[in-house]
């Protein structure tokens, strides 16, 4: 299990309970969107609205500590802020599969003239098991 205090810490934020138990829930699912964070979270804090939540995670976001997964036609999902990768994206169940990026791929996504500071690689397919359903 991963140090949510310190986390929040190192990225400028008060570590409140509403925060790490939002961290949680987003590391043990991986990905996950807010209504799964708020069902999650509601259990061990029923008082805790919808609002808190969303404004927890724009705070958590803002500050580089979750980073927001867009997919097509969904809500996003929240991942906790790991080393770059892409995302596979299966449209059919929306399951998301993280995928290293090598560093060849990565020397090609130098810009002329312009400076990378981070990028998403969201693609978009089919899982093996919906492939195979």
């Amino acid at each position: 299990m991963k140090n949510y205090i310190t986390l929040l810490k190192e990225n400028d934020l008060k570590a409140t309970i509403q925060r790490t138990s939002i961290l949680k829930s987003i590391d043990h699912a991986g990905h996950i969107n807010v209504d799964e964070i708020y069902e999650e979270v509601k259990k061990q804090y029923p008082t805790l609205s919808l609002a808190t939540i969303y404004k927890n995670i724009i705070l958590m976001q803002h500050n580089g500590v979750i980073i927001e997964v867009p997919i097509n036609g969904k809500k996003s999902k929240y991942e906790l802020k790991k080393d770059e990768h892409m995302h596979l994206i299966c449209q059919k169940c929306g399951e998301i599969q993280d995928q290293e990026i090598n560093p060849q791929t990565k020397e090609t996504l130098i810009i002329e003239n312009f400076q990378l500071k981070s990028s998403q690689i969201n693609l978009y397919g089919l899982c093996n098991k919906c492939q195979n359903s």
